[in-house]
């Protein structure tokens, strides 16, 4: 489900952009499965319906979604070169963040990455016994 942080200085429409496409990455959304109504989403976060139109338009633009006249916007099929593309970008993205994080809080590199480690190794875990 899309949902926006208001305090985030990120514009909601890149945040709504963001999130369709972690959620494509991650599968949580297929080709073919049908977006949420500009209208619905818009009242849903209590956003300008332009604000959801624009990002599904860009959506549109970037061959993640696709406009069906009368029907909405459907997730399309992407080639693995585009999805490795944003995988990268998606990864980029929060790793910037996490390190500008660890550099404002001053946590020495070895102690960071054996905490990414740690969170690593856990998420693994989870996912093997989801698979079992």
């Amino acid at each position: 489900m899309i949902r926006i942080d208001p305090r985030d200085g990120t514009p909601i429409y890149r945040q709504v952009i963001d999130q369709v496409k972690l959620m494509v990455m991650t599968g949580q959304y297929e080709p073919g499965d049908q977006l949420e109504s500009v209208s619905n989403l818009a009242a849903r976060l209590k956003v300008n319906p332009m604000t959801i139109s624009k990002a599904y338009g860009l959506l549109v633009g970037d061959g993640v979604a696709e406009r069906r006249k009368g029907v909405g916007i459907f997730v399309t099929a992407i080639s693995e070169k585009k999805a490795d593309r944003e995988r990268q970008q998606l990864l980029n993205a929060s790793l910037k963040e996490a390190a500008g994080l660890v550099v404002q809080l001053n946590v020495p590199r070895p102690e960071a990455v054996a905490q990414f480690n740690a969170h690593m190794d856990n998420f693994e875990k989870k996912k093997g016994s989801r698979k079992s």
